[in-house]
Order: structure tokens, then sequence, then C-alpha cells
């Protein structure tokens, strides 16, 4: 743990037994039904974590958009860091600003998928529900501690080079709850692991993970997809200096992956952070700074959905900007497919 980090949390100690009663009173609740978990008659496919994002919840339902492609869908969220409120559906014409940067990315990159977000998300699927053209599934992102609702399946996932069994809660670690909160998942993955994983290192996460015999374990790795161009249509070419620009929770696998192949500058910012002025100010200044001629940006493409908006396209409209999409691979992808379709 970062020196700075410690001394936060320990000024922090008094509010975290606080935060830590909450959780646990909160949780025995719903195991006695003094609280309930509603069904719905919808069903519902759940993906979510224990920490505090990073562990490649957008790219694992964009998996399950992909895989019930030939179903009626919908995709509920949250949309966190909407100026909106309450139910909103996505009309085609929305942006980050109504929707969140992921369910905007969502909306934009699958046309006849129904995109909604609601922070209550029982009221969400009513909604859903009263459509003329319902969908027949809903998934519902980062749903694992909104627990008003039971989905009809529940995948947590988990960080292969930080998995939760390592972590503590609030705030000396980034857990939003109990590791024993994984026991209520049906299926478990671990997410992006090395390309090739030994049997031997997948029996360990399988002992150390502690899953019960209902419970089934996959392995998920990364496929990172060639640059797209986001302002304009200059094919991608191979270049010697990468000014790397994010605005997600984990962004160390991507700038790992660029420095295989480039010179990576890197700019963090905060995650679903908004640019400003200055920041782009900033980026340019960077960028400009950067002497070798053989040269361009890369960001995410959850970070497009912010850097599309009118006020900040028009100060980077210039820059040779890229988006890396990526996808997930399950190392039994079959198995995966075959395990999450008998919900039907």
């Amino acid at each position: 743990m970062k020196v700075l980090q410690l001394i936060i949390a320990i000024l922090l100690f008094p509010l975290s037994i606080w935060y830590s009663v909450g959780v646990a009173v909160r949780n025995i609740f719903y195991s006695l039904n003094i609280c309930k978990s509603t069904p719905t008659d919808i069903t519902t496919i759940g993906v979510g974590n224990l920490r505090m994002g990073g562990t490649g919840k957008t790219p694992h339902t964009e998996y399950l958009i992909r895989l019930f492609n030939d179903m009626p869908t919908a995709l509920l969220s949250r949309g966190y860091g909407r100026k909106t409120s309450g139910f909103h559906l996505a009309t085609g014409n929305d942006d980050s600003y109504s929707l969140g940067d992921e369910p905007a990315m969502m909306a934009r990159k699958f046309p006849s998928l129904t995109v909604a977000v609601c922070k209550d998300r029982l009221e969400g699927v009513a909604n859903l529900a009263k459509m003329e053209h319902k969908p027949s599934l809903i998934l519902l992102d980062d749903v694992f501690q909104h627990r008003k609702i039971k989905p009809s399946a529940t995948i947590l996932l988990t960080e292969y080079g930080d998995p939760f069994f390592n972590d503590h809660i609030l705030p000396f670690g980034n857990l939003r709850e109990f590791r024993n909160g994984h026991k209520r998942a049906d299926i478990v993955v671990v997410t992006k692991c090395p390309t090739t994983l030994s049997d031997a290192k997948r029996n360990e996460y399988r002992q150390r993970l502690k899953l019960s015999p209902t419970q089934k374990l996959f392995f998920s790795y990364i496929d990172y997809s060639a640059p797209q161009p986001l302002f304009h249509d200059s094919p991608w070419q191979p270049v010697k200096e990468v000014l790397l620009l994010t605005g997600i929770a984990h962004p160390s696998p991507l700038k790992h992956h660029l420095e295989k192949l480039c010179t990576v500058t890197h700019i963090a910012y905060p995650d679903h952070h908004n640019f400003s002025d200055n920041d782009c100010h900033h980026i340019i200044n960077t960028f400009n700074a950067i002497k070798d001629t053989s040269k361009a940006i890369i960001t995410t493409e959850k970070d497009t959905m912010r850097l599309l908006r009118p006020d900040i396209r028009q100060l980077l409209n210039d820059l040779p900007i890229f988006y890396i999409p990526i996808k997930v691979s399950f190392f039994d992808n079959d198995i995966f497919d075959d395990t999450i379709k008998k919900i039907f």
C-alpha cells in the first residue's frame, strides 16, 4: 500500500468502522429476508464486482451483447456521471451527459440495442417491461451491490493481477463490501489474464477463490484491436511515440500493451473524468513537446464519449487521436456460452 494511501486510510479509520458495519448489517438484512431481493419477470443477467472499478465490466457486457444478438436485448445501467436523473431511455441523440460514458458508448456501438439508465434498477426494469417491444433479456451493468433486484444470473468479475482475495474493504483497500460477498455470484470470471495461463495457475486461483460446488469459474483475457481514428478517417499507421490519454480506473494493461510497440507518454486522469479546456491545452502542449514527428495520441473507447463533446472536439479536432477497441475472450468460450445460455 502506498504511504499516502495508508495515511489517508488511518485518518479515515473511524469512518471505515461505520462503513463496514453498515455493509455487514445491510447484507445480513438481505440474507434474513428482512430486506427483499426481488426477481423480475424478464430474464436478467447482472454483471458486477466487489471492488471499485477496473475489472473489465464494459468489455464483458459487450461480450454478452454479442452473444445474445439474436434476441431483443436491453442494457440497463446506473449511468454514472450523467446529468439526467430518474429513468432515461436512449433515443439515438444522447451523449455522456445524458447517459454516462459507458452506456453512451454502448448505444453508439450497438444501434439495435435498447439502452436505458436508472439508479433504481427495479424501476428501470419495470419501465423497460412497459415498452411496446419489450426486451427478452436485460443486462444489468454494475449491479452486484444493488440488492433490491435479484438477477436471473449473476456474473462476478475479479482482476487476475488484483483479485479480491488479496484486497481489503475501503479505505484500507478497494473493496466495496467484504470478500465473502462473492458467494452470491453464480459465475465468477477472473479477468485480464495473460494470454497463456497454465492449469496450475488456474487451480491456484480456484483454491484461493473458495467457490462453492455450484459456482462456475472462468478465465478471460483482453484482445486489443487495431487503433481507430476518432475525429477523421485517416487510417492508423504505426508510430514511434504515443501520447496515451486515459480517464479510466486501471489503464496499466493498455499502457503495457503499447509499450511493447513504441515509446509511451501517459496522461492519466481519474475514472469518468470530464475533460476541461485546461485539460485540452495540457494535452495539446504535451503532444507538441514530443519531438519525434512519428507520433499520435491513443485513448480508450470509453474515453471517446467525453472527447466527442462539441466543446472538447473543437479544441482537439486537429490532433491525430485514435482509440483502441477491446474485446474479451474466454479460455473456454464454448463452455462459458453454454453455461450462461442455460438461464433461458
